[in-house]
């Protein structure tokens, strides 16, 4: 009996081994599997209900493609080959401590510029460029970029879907993410799903050195990274945000988006043009210009006179300054004189329903007269309307209601359309 017993012991133990190894082999293998990087489909993705051709809302004079650079194209680089994770996922923003004066301003942020990951033009960001060359050389029917410079667990549901919307528009455009939080393994999970089913998006790591070079704002980034400039008292990230898409498109040219605006129609017929956010009752002459969608060629003189907006009038205590009123004060200085060539474009174009009104699009009819006036508003957006800025400040916590427009758009433009109706889905990052 007791021999009997100790076997049975043994042979417990020898079990309890082999599960603990397997099951290690096991997260081993999960582990290897997600790091492996997932390759661009080179295959052409077809979608059955296409998004409907948008109405041209105003011509243009000059034609041809978006310019592209003709340096030698480098080899892209997987973003899986640097390890280091760590340090890449900032767990809080870094805003200026309350009621600071300038001096006190610039010492504190001298003190957090180790912090600043952004900045920093290490082996890892040095091969911005070379990768983006060679994504855009990969048979992009228009290059599309974002910018994304807070964590990436900030990444959430709404920025997801105007990715969606922008691949539901343009099956075979290219988007590249500027950002060093999402170039990361976690980033790449967010992203799969899309390149799953062929549609072309990568998250890079920018250098900001190598992006501001030979541009107004070289000397304003030497001297904000170098700790001499006061940053404000608006978290700087926003401000290179603003900055990023103007010298993005300087360099390569294309179409800077949002992570918070849905597209609704294809942006191919448009080539240098900016939106009218509001526009005079009376002499329906606008009266301020937006930079949450750009489209411009590479080099283009207005990208110019925007970046060097920004280097001389820079304040960051002021909020818009350096960008929905920054490009309305040079558009509104240039725009008659000869050498620019460019579009504005009406609100009904990219920005239909204000910041103060957007709440609207979120709530069910609530009569009959209500249910009318959404299918012509419905109806007015898929005829007249590029996309919908959908304001994250003063939307991010509404609620999605059955029925709404935002139901049906949400509905109309995704492309993998999980959860689509939830609040989460939308809502989850703010």
């Amino acid at each position: 009996m007791t021999m009997s017993r100790m076997d049975s012991r043994l042979l417990s133990l020898a079990k309890f081994h082999i599960f603990c190894t397997l099951s290690l082999a096991a997260i081993i293998f999960i582990f290897y599997a997600d790091s492996i990087i997932y390759n661009d489909s080179e295959k052409s993705v077809e979608l059955n209900d296409k998004a409907p051709s948008p109405v041209l809302l105003q011509t243009h004079s000059s034609a041809g493609h978006l310019i592209k650079s003709d340096i030698n194209r480098i080899a892209l680089r997987s973003m899986q080959e640097e390890t280091l994770e760590v340090g890449r996922e900032i767990t809080s923003p870094l805003v200026p401590p309350f009621n600071a004066t300038e001096e006190e301003r610039i010492a504190w942020f001298r003190s957090k510029l180790p912090e600043f990951e952004i900045f920093k033009s290490d082996k890892f960001a040095r091969q911005f460029h070379g990768r983006v060359l060679e994504f855009f050389n990969n048979k992009c029917e228009g290059q599309f970029f974002m910018t994304w410079i807070s964590p990436v667990r900030s990444f959430g549901s709404r920025e997801f879907l105007s990715m969606e919307s922008l691949f539901r528009a343009h099956p075979h455009g290219c988007l590249m993410i500027l950002s060093r939080t999402m170039d990361s393994r976690r980033g790449y999970r967010i992203l799969k799903p899309l390149q799953d089913r062929g549609f072309k998006v990568h998250a890079v790591t920018p250098d900001l050195s190598f992006l501001f070079k030979n541009t107004p704002a070289e000397a304003w980034f030497a001297e904000m990274k170098g700790g001499k400039k006061d940053p404000g008292e608006i978290p700087l990230a926003q401000n290179l945000s603003n900055l990023m898409r103007l010298a993005i498109l300087y360099k390569y040219g294309g179409v800077y988006l949002d992570t918070d605006f849905i597209v609704l129609n294809s942006f191919l017929g448009l080539r240098n043009s900016i939106g009218a956010q509001s526009v005079d009752v009376a002499s329906k002459n606008w009266t301020r210009l937006n930079n949450a969608v750009l489209v411009f060629d590479m080099n283009h003189p207005l990208l110019y006179k925007f970046l060097e907006e920004f280097a001389l009038t820079f304040d960051g205590n002021k909020w818009g300054h350096n960008g929905p009123y920054l490009v309305s004060r040079v558009v509104q200085r240039v725009q008659n004189r000869p050498g620019y060539n460019f579009t504005i474009l009406p609100p009904i174009a990219l920005y239909p329903v204000d910041w103060n009104r957007i709440g609207g699009l979120f709530k069910k009819p609530g009569s009959q007269a209500h249910s009318r006036w959404v299918k012509a508003k419905l109806l007015q957006l898929s005829r007249e309307t590029y996309g919908v800025h959908l304001w994250n400040k003063q939307s991010s916590r509404v609620a999605i209601e059955e029925g709404s427009i935002m139901q049906r758009l949400i509905s109309d433009h995704c492309v993998i359309c999980s959860d689509i109706y939830s609040s989460e889905r939308i809502f989850s990052n703010e």
